[in-house]
């Protein structure tokens, strides 16, 4: 009752513009487990999403298969870990939004820490990817 009351007393709040006119570039992850994932950076969530759902599914997931697994704005540095669990199911892990290389790497270290994360029987660092979306790592 008291929050309707404090609310009541507040004078009209204007107008918010939509969600989509306050996006700012950003960038997409998605993820089919065990089949395919998807990056991209686009001007706002839908146009990142949507091209990162297109590249997962272009490399052979079916669309319901694949989840957006992170979204960030503005999309900073990013990172990609592969796990393997000791009994062999394996995934990614991606951290967007990181100020820098060094600080991805540093956290992309702290996934992977054995000490922390004993059942698993691999986990590495497998890209990098710079605020443009532009992978890092070559192979």
């Amino acid at each position: 009752m008291r929050a309707f009351l404090i609310l009541a007393c507040l004078p009209p709040l204007p107008a918010l513009a939509p969600l989509s006119a306050l996006a700012e570039p950003g960038i997409a992850f998605v993820q089919a487990p065990e089949m395919s994932s998807g990056m991209a950076v686009g001007a706002s969530p839908a146009e990142a999403i949507d091209a990162a759902m297109a590249e997962c599914v272009a490399g052979g997931a079916m669309a319901e298969d694949c989840i957006v697994t992170n979204w960030c704005s503005p999309a900073g540095w990013s990172v990609d870990i592969f796990a393997q669990h000791r009994e062999g199911l394996h995934w990614h892990e991606v951290v967007c939004g990181l100020p820098t290389r060094a600080m991805g790497e540093m956290v992309a270290q702290t996934l992977c820490d054995r000490g922390e994360r004993p059942d698993l029987i691999e986990c590495l660092l497998v890209q990098v990817y710079d605020p443009e979306g532009v992978p890092q790592m070559e192979y």
